[in-house]
């Protein structure tokens, strides 16, 4: 029993972990450049409904994936252009933005709740395994090796590229920015824009892979916990990889259970995820380490 629950944390991990990460990575970008991006739950929902209707309509579910990165492009451009107005709030915006993205997405997405799209095909990697649970906990969505190899792009981009530093010194000091001539807004913009794609294609992955299907209630606050996720990742996009299987190992938990016929605390076993990632971001804030790496210029610091 021991083994099939494993097998199933393992494959639910792998599963679960990819649109966090994706969320993540986008909001650890934002962030970098001193700006908080609330609104990455309403993209994520927005990119996961212009993904299904887009394979839905072309046939290609990956039109669909480039669909949700520009849709999540555009509407983290505009969180990032109305930011760059005077006395215009990051948070505030971003929640404007989440309703925003959220009740886009449901709208024009009720005509695709009912219709098959066609889906992301996984990786056999337990192809060499005669043991069904084995295989199944090894086929492997592909955007989870693109999420991976995003997430080393970006830290060797945050280290080694003229771009990175700037990101880096605009998000760590606006008065070092403004000493060396670089473009504050723009680079935000930027930073911001970009982050946002990478969370439509968070949202992509759920209604294209896992679970494949749009509904309303996709989403289940995965973009806000993102936010979450960067804080105990200490802003460094490596750890976003671990912080993200770590929750997707916590999502994994009650359908894990349920395979070996675990029914009661249903529930309780399902709030896993949000009960690991508060024990672990108090365990993680002792010893005045709680803003270790975050960037000086973000509004939570001030």
């Amino acid at each position: 029993m021991i083994d099939t629950v494993a097998l199933a944390m393992l494959g639910g991990s792998l599963r679960v972990s990819t649109p966090f990460l994706f969320v993540s990575l986008g909001e650890c970008l934002t962030e970098k450049a001193g700006r908080i991006n609330l609104g990455n739950e309403g993209v994520l929902v927005l990119g996961a409904m212009v993904a299904y209707a887009t394979s839905y309509e072309t046939g290609n579910p990956w039109a669909g994936i480039a669909a949700a990165a520009i849709a999540g492009l555009l509407l983290g451009g505009l969180h990032g252009a109305i930011c760059s107005l005077t006395r215009v709030n990051d948070v505030a915006m971003g929640i404007a933005l989440m309703l925003a993205g959220t009740g886009t997405a449901f709208f024009f997405g009720k005509p695709y709740v009912q219709p098959s799209a066609p889906l992301l095909p996984g990786i056999p990697l337990g192809f060499w395994s005669d043991s069904p649970q084995l295989r199944n906990a090894l086929n492997v969505c592909p955007l989870f090796f693109l999420g991976l190899l995003a997430a080393f792009v970006m830290h060797w981009g945050f280290r080694s590229t003229r771009m990175g530093l700037r990101i880096r010194i605009v998000g760590d000091s606006q008065d070092a920015a403004l000493a060396l001539g670089l473009p504050i807004n723009r680079t935000r913009l930027f930073a911001t824009a970009a982050g946002s794609a990478l969370a439509g294609i968070g949202g992509a992955f759920l209604s294209l892979y896992y679970p494949g299907s749009w509904n309303e209630g996709l989403s289940s606050g995965q973009g806000l916990m993102a936010v979450a996720l960067v804080v105990f990742a200490r802003w460094n996009p490596i750890n976003c990889i671990y912080a993200s299987l770590l929750f997707g190992a916590a999502g994994a938990l009650g359908p894990s259970l349920q395979t070996v016929g675990v029914t009661w605390g249903y529930y309780l076993f399902y709030a896993a995820p949000y009960v690991v990632t508060l024990t672990v971001l108090i365990l993680t804030a002792r010893g005045g380490t709680a803003l270790r790496g975050m960037p000086g210029q973000l509004s939570i610091g001030r």
